[in-house]
């Protein structure tokens, strides 16, 4: 069961913004693949080895997934640090979780989420 459309509106002009002026949440920082605008979007960011993987909870098809696919990259700011991401990849729930430490929660069944954005970091 999808998130309605106006729920991602939502995030974008209330939460996201209250989000990344905390400073508590992880910010992918990626560049809009029509646009070219530079966005902001906090995220669950977990480590996993050589790089991170993101809980896509709206799908592969929300703005900043399908914005990050386009460039190859993106820049994520986590415990006070930037780092530079590349490769991003779609992959299953079971490569996902086999990649997630067993400390990391996994998504309730209930929210059907099956595809996850991985990314290496990027070494150049």
């Amino acid at each position: 069961m999808p998130m309605p459309k106006w729920w991602g509106h939502v995030n974008k002009r209330v939460f996201n913004p209250r989000a990344i002026a905390s400073g508590t949440w992880p910010v992918l920082t990626h560049v809009g693949r029509v646009s070219g605008t530079t966005y902001r979007t906090p995220l669950d960011a977990h480590p996993v080895d050589g790089g991170y993987l993101f809980v896509l909870v709206y799908g592969s098809r929300s703005d900043w997934v399908r914005n990050i696919l386009a460039s190859g990259g993106a820049r994520l700011r986590v415990d006070g640090r930037e780092v530079e991401l590349a490769a991003p990849r779609l992959v299953g729930k079971d490569e996902a979780f086999q990649a997630l430490s067993d400390e990391v929660t996994r998504p309730p069944r209930l929210l059907r989420i099956t595809e996850f954005l991985r990314m290496d970091l990027d070494a150049g």
